[in-house]
């Protein structure tokens, strides 16, 4: 961590994520309002004293939208991203450690999958499963899980051939005790990196099936779904299109600045001097 900190892109990206999580655990309970309560007479109206950062077109305080809508935001990055990387993590492992053919038939299958655009590939699997938020995330978990096989494969070869795994093969250890105790440990580090980076495109992956009507429904304040019900009033009221927005730009920010000082930490000849 004292690493992540000491680079200028880890140290705002933490402090983007200290205020994206503190707002993903804290939103609902200091929220000046209820998210779906109406003000009829403050339809789309910019920021004031009574609404720190305005109202939407049924008068509802765009502030406590938004913080009521960061955990299932934020949630639905980290879980998304969470199922791709384990099953992506698992399929890699299982192509690197297995090699020969295993290792052949898994990969053009990954490779076919990959040749696919991911927010293409994501929009014919929710088409397949139904709109709706746990469709969503699990269209962008499969979407995920090709390249993430991919990457912990890499990793996987790579620490494979090192000198401790040969001594542990020359012990006669076995094969689950050396992938347990000495490849997965020393493979772990790009998988880390990896998942935290991709944190944020789940996030703006999630955000645009929201704005498509795919994702998330309402009454949910979801991010994106704030922009899509209020982008036809964004002439009137710019501010009810550009406070969800400029919150998902920041998240999705944090995630990627918080990954590469993160990679730079796992490798010390990417280090800033």
């Amino acid at each position: 961590m004292r690493e992540i900190l000491r680079n200028p892109a880890g140290l705002v990206g933490s402090f983007l994520l200290v205020i994206v999580l503190s707002a993903a655990v804290l939103g609902p309970f200091v929220a000046p309002y209820d998210p779906q309560q109406f003000h009829a007479a403050s339809r789309l109206q910019g920021p004031s004293a009574a609404f720190w950062l305005g109202t939407d077109q049924y008068g509802r305080d765009l502030l406590s939208r938004l913080l009521n809508g960061a955990p299932a935001t934020v949630l639905f990055g980290l879980g998304a991203t969470a199922l791709g990387v384990g099953a992506g993590s698992i399929i890699g492992v299982i192509a690197g450690v297995a090699g020969g053919r295993v290792d052949s038939i898994i990969m053009r299958v990954l490779d076919g999958l990959l040749a696919m655009p991911e927010l293409l590939f994501t929009l014919l699997i929710v088409t397949f499963l139904g709109g709706g938020t746990s469709q969503a995330m699990l269209a962008v978990a499969v979407t995920f899980t090709p390249g993430m096989a991919r990457i912990s494969r890499s990793a996987v070869l790579s620490v494979r051939t090192r000198d401790y795994v040969q001594a542990a093969i020359a012990r006669g250890e076995s094969r689950s005790w050396i992938v347990g105790r000495e490849v997965l440990p020393n493979a772990l580090g790009p998988i880390i990196v990896e998942a935290t980076i991709r944190v944020s495109f789940a996030i703006m992956i999630g955000a645009t099936l929201g704005f498509l009507g795919l994702g998330a429904q309402p009454p949910s304040t979801e991010w994106g779904l704030m922009v899509a019900e209020a982008r036809q009033f964004m002439f009137r009221n710019p501010w009810c299109v550009a406070v969800p927005g400029v919150a998902i730009a920041i998240t999705a920010m944090g995630f990627n600045l918080f990954g590469d000082a993160l990679r730079d930490a796992f490798d010390p000849r990417r280090r800033r001097i």
